[in-house]
């Protein structure tokens, strides 16, 4: 049995989260274990649920010792994320496809846990998201400080993201208006409205209905091969699956998506491995930053920008 009094900074957290914490070894799947055997305790009650925790309180977990020892170095890391660049106050990451960002319906591994955990800043936080089987890079923030003036970024549109994809097909490069985006780089910028139901469902339309919400997206084209183009995108909106949807709405779904694009389609296609695309072709490649303020605590990544390649699954 291991124990721990809660702080301060995991006050109103759930039990789940405050034990891995606390005890980096332990996986999610071994504490909702637990909670289903009654084998951990808040205040010496036995509890079932992933329930709050307060600040002073004492969480007991009956596990054997061997769960708390040494897993974590074990456990090689490197295949979910690397880190791209670093600063006092934040992470910039690499993360695989397939790995959700954080904690949802499944109760698996997601990165917000696993960088908690492997890198040893327990308080850090996630500053946007990408879909689960989208790969790519993204933004941790080391606490939530760092993150507050991380989220302020976004709201003075300081942070300009861009992905890299292959779509179906030959895309023109002129679908939208011409636009010089903040590189220099000439892009074509296309809009429309996306409704999004109360199930999550996504839809695209050319005139604005009702509850709609205005999406842009800028692109270029960087190559065509057979089958399908290579495009970078810029979010100048970021909507929900706004990349995915609104490129199959143009009728260029991205390569290796089910949802937005037909199977039927993406069948046509062999990965490297001669085997099916697993993932959607779809890479959160760059941040750019724009001229940060003197008084946030991320102004030393002040007209910087941040790069990966993206690994697709098939050549090009």
């Amino acid at each position: 049995m291991r124990s721990f009094i809660v702080d301060n900074s995991l006050n109103g957290e759930h039990v789940v989260k405050a034990c891995t914490v606390n005890f980096p070894s332990l996986t999610k799947a071994d504490l909702y274990k637990a909670l289903k055997h009654k084998d951990i305790r808040i205040d010496g009650k036995k509890v079932s649920a992933d329930l709050k925790v307060l600040a002073g309180q004492e969480v007991q977990v009956w596990l054997p010792d061997s769960l708390f020892e040494g897993a974590q170095q074990k456990r090689d890391y490197s295949r979910d994320y690397s880190v791209v660049a670093q600063t006092d106050g934040m992470l910039i990451v690499n993360k695989r496809q397939g790995l959700p960002v954080h904690s949802g319906k499944t109760t698996g591994d997601n990165l917000i846990d696993i960088v908690r955990q492997s890198a040893g800043f327990k308080n850090a936080e996630l500053v946007h998201r990408i879909d689960m089987n989208t790969g790519g890079i993204l933004m941790i923030a080391k606490n939530k400080d760092y993150l507050e003036d991380a989220v302020k970024l976004f709201k003075e549109e300081k942070v300009t993201k861009r992905y890299r994809c292959l779509v179906v097909g030959k895309i023109p490069a002129d679908l939208g208006e011409a636009v010089v985006a903040q590189d220099e780089k000439l892009m074509s910028e296309v809009s429309a409205y996306l409704e999004k139901t109360r199930s999550g469902e996504v839809y695209i339309h050319d005139k604005k209905q009702e509850g709609d919400l205005p999406i842009t997206t800028r692109y270029r084209v960087l190559g065509y091969h057979d089958g399908f183009s290579e495009i970078e995108c810029e979010l100048v909106t970021g909507r929900t699956h706004q990349i995915r949807a609104q490129f199959a709405h143009l009728g260029y779904p991205i390569l290796g998506d089910g949802n937005y694009g037909r199977n039927q389609v993406n069948l046509c296609f062999e990965a490297k491995d001669g085997g099916r695309i697993k993932h959607q072709q779809l890479w959160s490649t760059s941040l750019l930053f724009g001229k940060i303020s003197e008084d946030n605590k991320h102004r030393e990544l002040s007209g910087r920008k941040f790069s990966i390649e993206p690994r697709y699954e098939v050549e090009l």
